[in-house]
């Protein structure tokens, strides 16, 4: 990878989802009591709009479909619709087992459960239509977490890792892998918390930027992807 900007984030901000809408930054912020969605400007960093999600619920990954915002909750096997404007809630859905990431394409939506199998959702109803399992070189690529589509591909963190897998939607076979080591060390996390781990992906489509970031992170980067030289 190569960094083009780097710009601030919010070292409070346990990002679980990252998404880029018409010029701004969402994010979907987890930690009971802590977790919200929030509007952000890119180049600031600074919080535009909040929503204050439940106390009793740990806020995961979310994704646009049509107008709305559709976020997830890690055990509390419940999801959340918000308007995309007021960040207002318009209803919630309920789901079984671990909510992890979400990403979607407009036709379905992709959602992860930290498992090697990947849901896919109906937009409109928000059911459950099929699960693919993801693998790499044959076997389960496993602890799959923030999702995000790129150009017809699915990007996912992998969890407790810098590197992005990078999937096949058709088959879920892992087509290659993106290694971010090095994006920002763990001595400049800002924070003793083991958890201060790469997470979240938005991708510009318009403009063809891709950002990345992580959890409780000081900074957000927007990287170009470049092969990786073969010695």
């Amino acid at each position: 990878y190569v960094v083009k900007n780097t710009y601030p984030h919010d070292t409070g901000a346990f990002t679980q989802g990252l998404l880029f809408h018409k010029g701004y930054l969402y994010e979907s912020t987890g930690q009971y009591n802590q977790s919200t969605l929030r509007k952000v400007d890119l180049k600031s960093g600074k919080v535009l709009q909040k929503t204050q999600l439940p106390g009793d619920v740990f806020g995961e990954g979310a994704t646009v479909v049509g107008n709305q915002i559709v976020s997830l909750t890690w055990t509390s096997q419940v999801g959340y619709v918000f308007d995309i404007e007021t960040l207002q809630l318009k209803q919630r859905f309920h789901y079984v087992g671990e909510g992890w990431g979400l990403a979607s394409d407009a036709r379905q939506v992709y959602m992860s459960d930290g498992s090697s199998f990947i849901r896919v959702l109906d937009p409109k109803t928000l059911k459950e239509t099929r699960r693919m399992q993801v693998t790499a070189d044959g076997q389960p690529a496993t602890q799959l977490n923030e999702l995000e589509m790129v150009d017809g591909e699915l990007f996912a963190n992998v969890w407790g890792t810098d590197r992005i897998a990078r999937i096949n939607r058709a088959d879920g076979k892992v087509t290659g892998w993106i290694d971010l080591t090095g994006l920002l060390p763990p001595e400049q996390r800002g924070t003793s918390n083991v958890d201060a781990v790469l997470n979240g992906i938005a991708y510009d489509r318009s403009g063809r930027r891709l950002y990345v970031t992580g959890k409780l992170w000081p900074k957000l980067f927007e990287i170009e992807l470049v092969p990786k030289l073969r010695r």
